[in-house]
Protein backbone atom coordinates (compact mmCIF):
# COMPACT_ATOMS: atom_id res chain seq x y z
CA UNK A 1 0.00 0.00 0.00
CA UNK A 2 1.05 3.58 -0.63
CA UNK A 3 1.65 5.81 2.35
CA UNK A 4 -0.04 9.22 2.53
CA UNK A 5 2.95 10.99 0.99
CA UNK A 6 3.10 8.65 -1.99
CA UNK A 7 -0.67 8.85 -2.50
CA UNK A 8 -0.56 12.65 -2.48
CA UNK A 9 2.30 12.69 -4.97
CA UNK A 10 0.47 10.25 -7.26
CA UNK A 11 -2.73 12.31 -7.16
CA UNK A 12 -1.24 15.80 -7.35
CA UNK A 13 2.41 16.51 -8.24
CA UNK A 14 4.22 18.81 -5.82
CA UNK A 15 4.45 21.67 -8.33
CA UNK A 16 0.64 21.76 -8.67
CA UNK A 17 -0.35 21.58 -5.01
CA UNK A 18 -0.22 25.34 -4.61
CA UNK A 19 -3.06 25.68 -7.12
CA UNK A 20 -5.27 23.43 -5.00
CA UNK A 21 -4.38 25.61 -1.99
CA UNK A 22 -5.18 28.82 -3.90
CA UNK A 23 -8.53 27.42 -5.07
CA UNK A 24 -9.40 26.39 -1.50
CA UNK A 25 -8.48 29.83 -0.15
CA UNK A 26 -10.48 31.75 -2.75
CA UNK A 27 -13.57 29.50 -2.51
CA UNK A 28 -13.53 29.71 1.29
CA UNK A 29 -13.21 33.48 1.08
CA UNK A 30 -16.41 33.65 -1.01
CA UNK A 31 -18.36 31.71 1.61
CA UNK A 32 -16.91 33.57 4.61
CA UNK A 33 -17.31 37.05 3.14
CA UNK A 34 -20.80 36.33 1.85
CA UNK A 35 -22.05 35.64 5.36
CA UNK A 36 -20.60 38.76 6.99
CA UNK A 37 -21.25 41.28 4.21
CA UNK A 38 -24.87 40.22 3.70
CA UNK A 39 -25.63 41.23 7.30
CA UNK A 40 -24.36 44.74 6.45
CA UNK A 41 -26.46 44.83 3.28
CA UNK A 42 -29.79 43.86 4.87
CA UNK A 43 -31.02 47.47 5.38
CA UNK A 44 -30.24 48.32 1.74
CA UNK A 45 -31.90 45.13 0.53
CA UNK A 46 -35.03 45.93 2.49
CA UNK A 47 -35.22 49.42 0.99
CA UNK A 48 -34.44 48.23 -2.53
CA UNK A 49 -36.86 45.29 -2.53
CA UNK A 50 -39.45 46.70 -0.12
CA UNK A 51 -38.84 43.64 2.07
CA UNK A 52 -40.46 43.01 5.44
CA UNK A 53 -38.53 41.99 8.54
CA UNK A 54 -39.67 38.40 7.99
CA UNK A 55 -38.32 38.47 4.43
CA UNK A 56 -35.03 39.92 5.70
CA UNK A 57 -34.77 37.02 8.13
CA UNK A 58 -35.33 34.55 5.31
CA UNK A 59 -32.77 36.23 3.06
CA UNK A 60 -30.34 35.11 5.75
CA UNK A 61 -31.95 31.78 6.66
CA UNK A 62 -32.59 30.60 3.11
CA UNK A 63 -28.80 30.28 2.81
CA UNK A 64 -28.18 28.76 6.23
CA UNK A 65 -30.95 26.15 6.00
CA UNK A 66 -29.60 24.01 3.12
CA UNK A 67 -26.04 24.63 4.24
CA UNK A 68 -26.83 23.23 7.69
CA UNK A 69 -28.86 20.29 6.42
CA UNK A 70 -26.65 19.21 3.51
CA UNK A 71 -23.11 19.89 4.69
CA UNK A 72 -22.49 16.35 5.94
CA UNK A 73 -23.82 14.89 2.68
CA UNK A 74 -21.69 17.40 0.77
CA UNK A 75 -18.57 16.22 2.55
CA UNK A 76 -19.41 12.55 1.96
CA UNK A 77 -20.06 13.27 -1.74
CA UNK A 78 -16.50 14.51 -2.16
CA UNK A 79 -15.13 11.28 -0.72
CA UNK A 80 -17.35 9.17 -2.97
CA UNK A 81 -17.29 11.01 -6.32
CA UNK A 82 -13.93 12.78 -6.12
CA UNK A 83 -13.01 15.92 -4.21
CA UNK A 84 -12.01 18.01 -7.23
CA UNK A 85 -15.24 17.21 -9.07
CA UNK A 86 -17.63 17.88 -6.17
CA UNK A 87 -15.71 20.92 -4.90
CA UNK A 88 -15.67 22.38 -8.40
CA UNK A 89 -19.37 21.81 -8.99
CA UNK A 90 -20.03 23.45 -5.63
CA UNK A 91 -18.06 26.54 -6.71
CA UNK A 92 -19.84 26.60 -10.09
CA UNK A 93 -23.25 26.36 -8.42
CA UNK A 94 -22.30 29.09 -5.93
CA UNK A 95 -21.34 31.41 -8.80
CA UNK A 96 -24.58 30.73 -10.69
CA UNK A 97 -26.71 31.26 -7.58
CA UNK A 98 -24.81 34.47 -6.75
CA UNK A 99 -25.66 35.87 -10.19
CA UNK A 100 -29.33 35.08 -9.55
CA UNK A 101 -29.05 36.87 -6.19
CA UNK A 102 -27.49 39.92 -7.86
CA UNK A 103 -30.32 40.32 -10.39
CA UNK A 104 -33.22 39.34 -8.10
CA UNK A 105 -36.13 41.75 -8.74
CA UNK A 106 -38.09 40.90 -5.56
CA UNK A 107 -37.46 39.67 -2.05
CA UNK A 108 -39.09 36.34 -2.90
CA UNK A 109 -36.76 35.67 -5.83
CA UNK A 110 -33.75 36.68 -3.74
CA UNK A 111 -34.79 34.18 -1.05
CA UNK A 112 -35.13 31.45 -3.70
CA UNK A 113 -31.69 32.28 -5.09
CA UNK A 114 -30.22 32.18 -1.59
CA UNK A 115 -31.59 28.63 -1.19
CA UNK A 116 -29.67 27.61 -4.31
CA UNK A 117 -26.58 29.39 -2.98
CA UNK A 118 -26.82 27.47 0.30
CA UNK A 119 -27.16 24.14 -1.52
CA UNK A 120 -24.05 24.88 -3.56
CA UNK A 121 -22.16 26.02 -0.45
CA UNK A 122 -22.94 22.71 1.27
CA UNK A 123 -20.87 20.98 -1.41
CA UNK A 124 -18.24 23.72 -1.62
CA UNK A 125 -17.42 24.52 2.01
CA UNK A 126 -16.42 20.98 3.16
CA UNK A 127 -14.24 20.56 0.08
CA UNK A 128 -11.69 23.27 0.83
CA UNK A 129 -9.94 21.72 3.81
CA UNK A 130 -10.56 18.19 2.54
CA UNK A 131 -8.78 19.01 -0.73
CA UNK A 132 -5.77 20.46 1.12
CA UNK A 133 -5.60 17.36 3.32
CA UNK A 134 -5.69 15.10 0.28
CA UNK A 135 -3.10 16.81 -1.93
CA UNK A 136 -0.53 17.60 0.78
CA UNK A 137 1.40 14.82 2.56
CA UNK A 138 1.42 14.85 6.39
CA UNK A 139 4.78 16.62 6.62
CA UNK A 140 3.54 19.59 4.58
CA UNK A 141 -0.15 19.56 5.52
CA UNK A 142 0.12 21.62 8.70
CA UNK A 143 1.87 24.49 6.95
CA UNK A 144 -0.66 24.44 4.09
CA UNK A 145 -3.61 24.50 6.51
CA UNK A 146 -1.91 27.34 8.40
CA UNK A 147 -1.66 29.37 5.18
CA UNK A 148 -5.32 28.62 4.44
CA UNK A 149 -6.38 29.67 7.96
CA UNK A 150 -4.34 32.89 7.89
CA UNK A 151 -5.66 33.80 4.44
CA UNK A 152 -9.23 33.05 5.53
CA UNK A 153 -8.81 35.27 8.60
CA UNK A 154 -7.44 38.09 6.45
CA UNK A 155 -10.24 37.92 3.88
CA UNK A 156 -12.86 37.62 6.61
CA UNK A 157 -11.49 40.80 8.23
CA UNK A 158 -11.07 42.82 5.04
CA UNK A 159 -14.26 41.63 3.29
CA UNK A 160 -16.79 43.44 5.54
CA UNK A 161 -14.75 46.65 5.39
CA UNK A 162 -14.59 46.67 1.58
CA UNK A 163 -18.23 45.57 1.37
CA UNK A 164 -19.28 48.27 3.83
CA UNK A 165 -17.38 50.94 1.89
CA UNK A 166 -19.09 49.78 -1.29
CA UNK A 167 -22.51 49.97 0.36
CA UNK A 168 -21.68 53.47 1.63
CA UNK A 169 -21.25 54.92 -1.88
CA UNK A 170 -24.88 55.98 -2.11
CA UNK A 171 -27.33 53.88 -4.08
CA UNK A 172 -29.31 51.23 -2.21
CA UNK A 173 -28.92 49.03 -5.31
CA UNK A 174 -25.20 48.59 -4.66
CA UNK A 175 -25.97 45.55 -2.47
CA UNK A 176 -26.21 43.61 -5.74
CA UNK A 177 -22.46 43.93 -6.25
CA UNK A 178 -21.92 41.97 -3.01
CA UNK A 179 -23.16 38.92 -4.92
CA UNK A 180 -21.93 39.87 -8.41
CA UNK A 181 -18.30 39.95 -7.25
CA UNK A 182 -18.49 36.17 -6.74
CA UNK A 183 -18.46 35.71 -10.54
CA UNK A 184 -14.82 36.75 -11.17
CA UNK A 185 -13.65 35.42 -7.80
CA UNK A 186 -15.26 32.02 -8.34
CA UNK A 187 -14.06 31.85 -11.94
CA UNK A 188 -10.49 32.32 -10.69
CA UNK A 189 -10.94 29.48 -8.19
CA UNK A 190 -12.31 27.21 -10.93
CA UNK A 191 -9.40 28.08 -13.24
CA UNK A 192 -6.90 26.99 -10.61
CA UNK A 193 -8.89 23.92 -9.61
CA UNK A 194 -9.97 22.50 -12.97
CA UNK A 195 -7.15 23.94 -15.02
CA UNK A 196 -4.20 23.08 -12.78
CA UNK A 197 -5.19 20.31 -10.35
CA UNK A 198 -5.53 16.78 -11.76
CA UNK A 199 -8.75 14.83 -11.05
CA UNK A 200 -8.85 12.40 -8.15
CA UNK A 201 -10.71 9.13 -7.89
CA UNK A 202 -13.63 8.75 -5.54
CA UNK A 203 -13.97 5.91 -3.08
CA UNK A 204 -17.51 4.43 -3.18
CA UNK A 205 -18.42 3.31 0.33
CA UNK A 206 -22.18 2.82 0.33
CA UNK A 207 -25.17 5.03 -0.53
CA UNK A 208 -25.37 8.65 0.50
CA UNK A 209 -27.88 9.46 3.23
CA UNK A 210 -30.26 11.32 0.89
CA UNK A 211 -33.34 10.56 3.03
CA UNK A 212 -31.59 11.89 6.13
CA UNK A 213 -30.57 15.07 4.32
CA UNK A 214 -34.12 15.64 3.04
CA UNK A 215 -35.68 15.09 6.47
CA UNK A 216 -33.09 17.35 8.10
CA UNK A 217 -33.85 20.15 5.64
CA UNK A 218 -37.62 19.74 6.03
CA UNK A 219 -37.50 19.64 9.83
CA UNK A 220 -35.17 22.65 10.14
CA UNK A 221 -37.16 24.63 7.60
CA UNK A 222 -40.48 23.90 9.28
CA UNK A 223 -39.14 24.79 12.72
CA UNK A 224 -37.62 28.01 11.38
CA UNK A 225 -40.95 28.91 9.75
CA UNK A 226 -42.76 28.14 13.01
CA UNK A 227 -40.49 30.53 14.89
CA UNK A 228 -40.52 33.28 12.26
CA UNK A 229 -44.25 33.50 11.73
CA UNK A 230 -46.18 34.65 8.67
CA UNK A 231 -46.34 38.34 9.48
CA UNK A 232 -42.77 39.31 10.32
CA UNK A 233 -43.52 42.84 11.53
CA UNK A 234 -45.75 41.90 14.46
CA UNK A 235 -44.94 40.65 17.91
CA UNK A 236 -44.19 37.07 16.91
CA UNK A 237 -45.53 34.05 15.09
CA UNK A 238 -48.68 33.62 17.18
CA UNK A 239 -49.61 30.65 19.34
CA UNK A 240 -51.63 28.83 16.66
CA UNK A 241 -48.94 29.20 13.99
CA UNK A 242 -46.15 28.27 16.41
CA UNK A 243 -48.04 25.21 17.68
CA UNK A 244 -49.08 23.89 14.27
CA UNK A 245 -45.75 24.21 12.50
CA UNK A 246 -43.77 23.45 15.64
CA UNK A 247 -45.51 20.09 16.02
CA UNK A 248 -44.94 19.29 12.33
CA UNK A 249 -41.29 20.32 12.59
CA UNK A 250 -40.70 18.22 15.69
CA UNK A 251 -42.41 15.28 14.00
CA UNK A 252 -40.09 15.61 11.01
CA UNK A 253 -37.14 15.88 13.39
CA UNK A 254 -38.22 12.63 15.03
CA UNK A 255 -38.50 11.01 11.59
CA UNK A 256 -34.96 12.19 10.82
CA UNK A 257 -33.58 10.67 14.03
CA UNK A 258 -35.40 7.41 13.29
CA UNK A 259 -34.08 7.34 9.74
CA UNK A 260 -30.53 7.83 11.04
CA UNK A 261 -30.81 4.65 13.11
CA UNK A 262 -31.56 2.66 9.96
CA UNK A 263 -29.34 4.33 7.34
CA UNK A 264 -26.38 2.39 5.93
CA UNK A 265 -24.22 5.54 6.00
CA UNK A 266 -25.96 7.89 8.47
CA UNK A 267 -25.20 11.60 8.59
CA UNK A 268 -25.06 11.39 12.39
CA UNK A 269 -23.20 8.59 14.14
CA UNK A 270 -25.28 7.52 17.15
CA UNK A 271 -22.38 6.31 19.29
CA UNK A 272 -20.95 9.84 19.43
CA UNK A 273 -23.93 10.98 21.50
CA UNK A 274 -23.06 8.58 24.30
CA UNK A 275 -19.93 10.62 25.10
CA UNK A 276 -20.59 13.32 27.71
CA UNK A 277 -17.81 15.61 26.50
CA UNK A 278 -19.10 15.48 22.92
CA UNK A 279 -22.68 16.21 24.05
CA UNK A 280 -21.54 19.10 26.26
CA UNK A 281 -19.37 20.54 23.48
CA UNK A 282 -22.26 20.57 21.03
CA UNK A 283 -24.82 21.94 23.49
CA UNK A 284 -22.40 24.73 24.30
CA UNK A 285 -21.76 25.29 20.60
CA UNK A 286 -25.48 25.73 20.00
CA UNK A 287 -25.79 28.26 22.84
CA UNK A 288 -22.79 30.41 21.97
CA UNK A 289 -23.35 30.41 18.20
CA UNK A 290 -27.06 31.16 18.66
CA UNK A 291 -25.95 34.19 20.68
CA UNK A 292 -23.23 35.19 18.20
CA UNK A 293 -25.54 34.94 15.17
CA UNK A 294 -28.28 36.92 16.90
CA UNK A 295 -25.93 39.78 17.78
CA UNK A 296 -24.13 39.82 14.44
CA UNK A 297 -27.40 39.86 12.47
CA UNK A 298 -29.35 42.46 14.47
CA UNK A 299 -26.49 44.76 15.59
CA UNK A 300 -25.45 45.94 12.07
CA UNK A 301 -29.11 46.60 11.26
CA UNK A 302 -29.50 48.62 14.46
CA UNK A 303 -26.40 50.70 13.71
CA UNK A 304 -27.06 51.31 10.02
CA UNK A 305 -30.84 51.66 9.93
CA UNK A 306 -31.38 52.89 13.50
CA UNK A 307 -28.42 55.15 14.22
CA UNK A 308 -27.46 56.11 10.67
CA UNK A 309 -23.89 54.76 10.95
CA UNK A 310 -22.34 54.15 7.51
CA UNK A 311 -21.97 50.51 6.39
CA UNK A 312 -18.25 51.12 5.86
CA UNK A 313 -17.78 52.07 9.51
CA UNK A 314 -19.94 49.18 10.69
CA UNK A 315 -17.71 46.85 8.65
CA UNK A 316 -14.78 47.94 10.83
CA UNK A 317 -16.42 46.40 13.90
CA UNK A 318 -15.80 42.91 12.48
CA UNK A 319 -12.02 43.42 12.61
CA UNK A 320 -11.44 42.90 16.36
CA UNK A 321 -13.32 39.60 16.28
CA UNK A 322 -11.35 38.26 13.32
CA UNK A 323 -7.99 39.60 14.50
CA UNK A 324 -8.40 38.24 18.03
CA UNK A 325 -9.36 34.77 16.77
CA UNK A 326 -6.51 34.73 14.25
CA UNK A 327 -3.87 35.87 16.77
CA UNK A 328 -5.22 34.18 19.88
CA UNK A 329 -6.28 30.74 18.66
CA UNK A 330 -2.73 29.37 18.58
CA UNK A 331 -1.88 30.26 22.20
CA UNK A 332 -5.37 29.20 23.33
CA UNK A 333 -4.95 25.84 21.63
CA UNK A 334 -1.65 25.26 23.42
CA UNK A 335 -3.18 26.22 26.77
CA UNK A 336 -6.06 23.84 26.11
CA UNK A 337 -3.56 21.00 25.65
CA UNK A 338 -2.06 21.84 29.04
CA UNK A 339 -5.13 22.69 31.13
CA UNK A 340 -7.95 21.03 29.18
CA UNK A 341 -10.50 22.80 26.96
CA UNK A 342 -13.15 23.33 29.65
CA UNK A 343 -11.53 26.16 31.62
CA UNK A 344 -10.49 28.00 28.45
CA UNK A 345 -13.95 27.78 26.89
CA UNK A 346 -15.59 28.66 30.22
CA UNK A 347 -13.46 31.78 30.63
CA UNK A 348 -13.93 32.77 26.99
CA UNK A 349 -17.71 32.41 27.11
CA UNK A 350 -17.79 34.40 30.34
CA UNK A 351 -15.94 37.28 28.65
CA UNK A 352 -18.29 37.12 25.66
CA UNK A 353 -21.31 37.14 28.00
CA UNK A 354 -19.99 40.31 29.65
CA UNK A 355 -19.46 41.95 26.25
CA UNK A 356 -23.07 41.22 25.25
CA UNK A 357 -24.31 42.52 28.59
CA UNK A 358 -22.32 45.71 28.04
CA UNK A 359 -23.93 46.14 24.63
CA UNK A 360 -27.38 45.68 26.15
CA UNK A 361 -26.80 48.02 29.09
CA UNK A 362 -25.13 50.86 27.17
CA UNK A 363 -26.89 50.70 23.81
CA UNK A 364 -28.82 53.86 24.71
CA UNK A 365 -25.57 55.86 24.50
CA UNK A 366 -25.65 55.46 20.69
CA UNK A 367 -21.85 55.68 20.72
CA UNK A 368 -20.09 53.54 18.12
CA UNK A 369 -16.52 54.17 19.31
CA UNK A 370 -17.28 54.60 23.00
CA UNK A 371 -19.57 51.60 23.47
CA UNK A 372 -19.88 49.29 20.48
CA UNK A 373 -16.21 48.92 19.57
CA UNK A 374 -14.99 48.23 23.15
CA UNK A 375 -17.67 45.54 23.47
CA UNK A 376 -16.65 44.03 20.14
CA UNK A 377 -13.00 43.96 21.21
CA UNK A 378 -13.97 42.15 24.42
CA UNK A 379 -16.11 39.72 22.41
CA UNK A 380 -13.15 39.00 20.12
CA UNK A 381 -10.87 38.29 23.05
CA UNK A 382 -13.45 35.94 24.54
CA UNK A 383 -14.00 34.07 21.26
CA UNK A 384 -10.24 33.62 20.89
CA UNK A 385 -10.39 31.50 24.06
CA UNK A 386 -13.19 29.41 22.55
CA UNK A 387 -12.48 28.50 18.92
CA UNK A 388 -9.34 26.33 19.12
CA UNK A 389 -10.20 24.70 22.50
CA UNK A 390 -13.64 23.82 21.14
CA UNK A 391 -12.02 21.94 18.25
CA UNK A 392 -9.78 20.19 20.75
CA UNK A 393 -12.77 19.24 22.89
CA UNK A 394 -14.75 17.87 19.95
CA UNK A 395 -11.87 15.95 18.38
CA UNK A 396 -10.45 14.74 21.68
CA UNK A 397 -13.77 13.32 22.85
CA UNK A 398 -14.10 10.73 20.06
CA UNK A 399 -12.04 7.97 18.49
CA UNK A 400 -9.77 8.96 15.60
CA UNK A 401 -11.99 7.12 13.12
CA UNK A 402 -14.95 9.32 14.09
CA UNK A 403 -13.11 12.65 13.91
CA UNK A 404 -14.52 13.60 10.51
CA UNK A 405 -18.10 12.88 11.56
CA UNK A 406 -17.60 14.70 14.87
CA UNK A 407 -16.21 17.80 13.15
CA UNK A 408 -19.03 17.77 10.60
CA UNK A 409 -21.72 17.49 13.26
CA UNK A 410 -20.20 20.32 15.29
CA UNK A 411 -20.04 22.57 12.22
CA UNK A 412 -23.64 21.71 11.35
CA UNK A 413 -24.75 22.49 14.93
CA UNK A 414 -23.16 25.96 14.77
CA UNK A 415 -25.00 26.75 11.53
CA UNK A 416 -28.29 25.36 12.82
CA UNK A 417 -27.91 27.61 15.86
CA UNK A 418 -27.51 30.63 13.59
CA UNK A 419 -30.54 29.60 11.56
CA UNK A 420 -32.78 29.22 14.62
CA UNK A 421 -31.48 32.43 16.21
CA UNK A 422 -32.34 34.70 13.30
CA UNK A 423 -35.71 32.96 12.81
CA UNK A 424 -36.72 33.10 16.46
CA UNK A 425 -35.82 36.67 17.38
CA UNK A 426 -37.61 38.72 14.74
CA UNK A 427 -40.77 38.87 16.83
CA UNK A 428 -38.78 39.81 19.95
CA UNK A 429 -37.11 42.68 18.11
CA UNK A 430 -40.30 43.94 16.46
CA UNK A 431 -42.20 43.86 19.76
CA UNK A 432 -39.38 45.65 21.58
CA UNK A 433 -39.32 48.37 18.93
CA UNK A 434 -43.07 48.91 19.16
CA UNK A 435 -43.14 48.90 22.97
CA UNK A 436 -40.33 51.49 23.02
CA UNK A 437 -42.53 53.87 21.06
CA UNK A 438 -41.00 53.39 17.64
CA UNK A 439 -43.23 54.90 14.96
CA UNK A 440 -41.41 53.58 11.87
CA UNK A 441 -40.11 50.06 11.16
CA UNK A 442 -37.15 48.30 12.78
CA UNK A 443 -34.38 47.69 10.27
CA UNK A 444 -35.27 50.38 7.71
CA UNK A 445 -33.62 53.86 7.86
CA UNK A 446 -36.03 56.55 9.00
CA UNK A 447 -35.75 60.15 10.15
CA UNK A 448 -38.34 59.81 12.93
CA UNK A 449 -36.85 61.18 16.19
CA UNK A 450 -37.79 58.07 18.19
CA UNK A 451 -36.45 55.61 15.61
CA UNK A 452 -32.85 55.32 16.84
CA UNK A 453 -33.74 54.98 20.51
CA UNK A 454 -36.47 52.41 19.83
CA UNK A 455 -34.10 50.40 17.63
CA UNK A 456 -31.58 50.35 20.47
CA UNK A 457 -34.18 49.12 22.97
CA UNK A 458 -35.20 46.37 20.56
CA UNK A 459 -31.59 45.23 20.08
CA UNK A 460 -30.98 45.30 23.85
CA UNK A 461 -33.44 42.43 24.22
CA UNK A 462 -31.37 40.36 21.81
CA UNK A 463 -28.13 41.26 23.58
CA UNK A 464 -29.47 40.36 27.06
CA UNK A 465 -30.63 36.98 25.76
CA UNK A 466 -27.25 36.42 24.10
CA UNK A 467 -25.47 37.26 27.37
CA UNK A 468 -27.60 34.74 29.27
CA UNK A 469 -26.91 32.00 26.72
CA UNK A 470 -23.16 32.61 26.81
CA UNK A 471 -23.19 32.56 30.60
CA UNK A 472 -24.98 29.19 30.44
CA UNK A 473 -22.43 27.97 27.88
CA UNK A 474 -19.64 29.02 30.24
CA UNK A 475 -21.13 27.02 33.09
CA UNK A 476 -21.63 24.01 30.81
CA UNK A 477 -17.99 24.14 29.73
CA UNK A 478 -16.73 24.12 33.33
CA UNK A 479 -19.07 21.22 34.13
CA UNK A 480 -18.89 19.05 31.04
CA UNK A 481 -15.48 19.79 29.50
CA UNK A 482 -13.20 19.65 32.51
CA UNK A 483 -11.31 16.86 30.80
CA UNK A 484 -11.16 15.40 27.31
CA UNK A 485 -12.55 11.86 27.22
CA UNK A 486 -10.80 9.45 24.92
Amino acid sequence: MQDASQASETFCPAERRRYALLAAIVASAMAFIDGSVVSLAIPAMRQSLDASLMEAQWINNAYLLPLSALMLVGGASGDRFGLRRVFGYGILGFIAASILCAIAPTAETLIAARVLQGIAAAFMVPGSLALISKVYPPGERGRAIGIWAASSALTTAVGPILGGLLLSLGSVELWRLVFAVNLPVGALALYWLWGRVPPDEGEPSGPLDVLGAALAALSLGTLAWALTGPEGEGSGPGVEHLTLYGVVGLGLLGAFLLAETRAAQPMMTRRLFSVRCFIAANLGTFERYFALAAVMFYLPTTLIAGWGVSPGLVGVMFMPLTAAIALGSGPAGRMAERFGPGPLIGIGCGIVALSYAALAAWIGMQSFWGQVMPAMIAMGIGMAFVVAPLSAAVMGSVDEGDSGAASGINNAVSRMAALIAVAALGGLVAAGYAEAGGTATFGIPDAAPDHGAASGVAFARVAWLAAALCAASSALAFWGLHRVET
